[in-house]
């Protein structure tokens, strides 16, 4: 791995902190960033205010920290004449702030944006973004210069439903990344029912609109992609997709896909490994909740939060659904154990919208950060227990399968309306960092202070095998696994460097990193508190 900023990024240097719980401090001021997100609500209460934005970081001009990109909404037909608004790029200067560069990078797309996710396309070793939109999405292709050159016509990405998420991953393990896109509902904001609760005016639910299918890419190798879904089997017109996340949760080397959708049950989309796919949520457990309901699925991420090797899902759900937590059992089977696990009683009374699990604390267990936030900015008339802007929710791994709800303690007590929200270490300080976006509002920069008291590892794959990259990390008779994804939670995509928490470790014993092509790294007796390069 090469790195051309401070010597700190070849060996990152802890800082002296006191040991004790970490805090999350909003440094978006102090940082530099100015960005607010833009839905163009004007009073008529269209359905597409609703769903607010993703973020993602990229490390887009490859010096080794991560930089921040923010995707924003746009005025309706209907909204009063204005600036246009746009998407956001801002550089990480590697001393704690960003510059704006949105303007020179090429990226400041003007249409109505939702989510965006991040891989290396084509293989030459930087990062190139996609970008979903209420329209045609966009593939912008990193030049390597500092700037961006939208591909999407040539690459024939550019699908022109109602994109919400997507994520890279190379299904076939051909060598190159592939593309899921989730789209919504069919819909235009001139034509919509006007709807009520108890004869007040809010938005309509999804139920009001017929599903639309998602799309899934196949990367050519030649610079453009095809349009596989008919043949793989993901074109469900019955889907109404929000969150989209990959991860091989049977064991067998092939990327699986698991769709959160709408009020209609999710989709777990077994990867077959000869180019199709079986959907298989309702035969393994996964698709409704513990009472065989469908839920209001919103995001979704992958964890092995209890440290047995298979991937466990969490799917955030609306106001009085809980965030649902499947526990994967082995054998293709799961179990929802949100109420077991202590986040169904904490989750209940929320609005949930993107779900990370990290280790904040470094103490070996995955924690789960969950952004909460109402769609009806008039939820207190509807419902006196309800309020459009909601806390939002860190959970802290306790063993044993349990949570406990931290998230007053650890500084998350503010209420907004959150929606897309993604980790990274930003600052290089060892710990992981939260950025959140906030419908209609300002993004927040959560900034982890203390976090870094633990034993921790980054292992940092080459940028075009980094996404599917899977990490084992083994301390004594514990050991970790974590997938880099190209895209997870709500819209959003994290950091592409896989990170760690080990505790009181002052080695890891042994250190397993498997690239998609099948490839597999092995190193014994590594330092801890450092980031490292692994290649194949």
């Amino acid at each position: 791995m090469t790195i051309t900023r401070h010597c700190a990024l070849v060996l990152l240097c802890v800082c002296a902190v006191a040991r004790g719980e970490a805090v999350f401090t909003d440094v978006t001021a102090e940082a530099g960033i100015d960005f607010r997100h833009f839905d163009g609500r004007n009073g008529q209460y269209h359905f597409i205010e609703t769903l607010g934005s993703g973020v993602a970081w990229i490390d887009y001009d490859g010096d080794g920290d991560d930089d921040l990109y923010f995707v924003n909404g746009a005025r309706l037909y209907d909204t009063p004449p204005g600036p246009a608004p746009t998407n956001a790029l801002y550089r990480n200067d590697g001393d704690g702030t960003f510059t704006d560069v949105t303007a020179s990078a090429g990226v400041g797309h003007a249409g109505y944006g939702h989510g965006a996710c991040v891989g290396d396309v084509d293989g030459d070793g930087d990062l190139d973004l996609y970008v979903t939109n209420y329209g045609p999405n966009a593939l912008y292709r990193n030049d390597g210069d500092g700037s961006f050159t939208d591909i999407t016509t040539a690459a024939g990405v550019g699908d022109d439903a109602w994109g919400a998420s997507c994520a890279f991953a190379d299904y076939d393990l051909d060598g190159d990344l592939d593309l899921y896109v989730v789209n919504y509902v069919t819909y235009d904001p001139e034509n919509e029912p006007p709807c009520q609760v108890d004869g007040i005016r809010v938005h309509c639910t999804p139920k009001r609109f017929r599903g639309a299918a998602d799309v899934l890419y196949r990367n050519s190798g030649d610079g453009a992609f095809e349009d596989v879904s008919e043949a793989a089997g993901i074109a469900n017109t019955g889907g109404k997709g929000l969150g989209v996340c990959w991860g091989d949760y049977d064991g067998d080397g092939y990327p699986d896909a698991y769709v959160a959708n709408d009020t209609v049950e999710n989709y777990l989309y077994r990867n077959a490994g000869d180019g199709s796919f079986t959907e298989e949520a309702f035969m393994v457990g996964a698709a409704l909740s513990e009472h065989g309901e469908m839920e209001s699925g919103m995001g979704v991420d992958w964890g092995d939060y209890d440290n047995d090797g298979l991937p466990d899902l969490i799917v955030t759900n609306f106001q009085e659904q809980v965030a649902t937590l499947y526990h994967n059992d082995g054998g293709g089977f799961f179990t929802d154990v949100s109420y077991p696990s202590g986040t169904g009683v904490h989750t209940f009374s929320t609005l949930g919208w993107s779900a990370v699990f990290f280790d904040y604390d470094h103490d070996g267990l995955k924690d789960l950060f969950v952004a909460n936030g109402h769609i009806y900015p008039n939820a207190h008339e509807v419902d006196h227990t309800a309020s459009y802007e909601q806390p939002n929710h860190l959970f802290q791994g306790m063993g044993h399968g349990a949570f406990e709800d931290i998230s007053e303690r650890v500084g998350l007590s503010g209420r907004e309306s959150s929606r897309g929200a993604a980790v990274a270490d930003y600052d290089l300080d060892g710990d992981l960092d939260i950025v959140v976006t906030n419908s209609n509002g300002p993004a927040r920069l959560l900034r982890n202070d203390g976090g870094n008291a633990g034993g921790w590892i980054q292992v940092a794959p080459p940028l075009r095998l980094a996404v599917g990259t899977r990490v084992e990390v083994g301390t004594g008779d514990i050991t970790q696994s974590a997938v880099v994804k190209g895209g997870q939670g709500y819209m959003s995509q994290g950091s592409l460097i896989a990170h760690f928490g080990v505790g009181a470790a002052e080695v890891i014993d042994l250190l397993r990193v498997t690239f998609p092509d099948g490839s597999v790294v092995v190193r014994e007796d590594v330092a801890v508190n450092q980031r490292i390069g692994v290649s194949p």
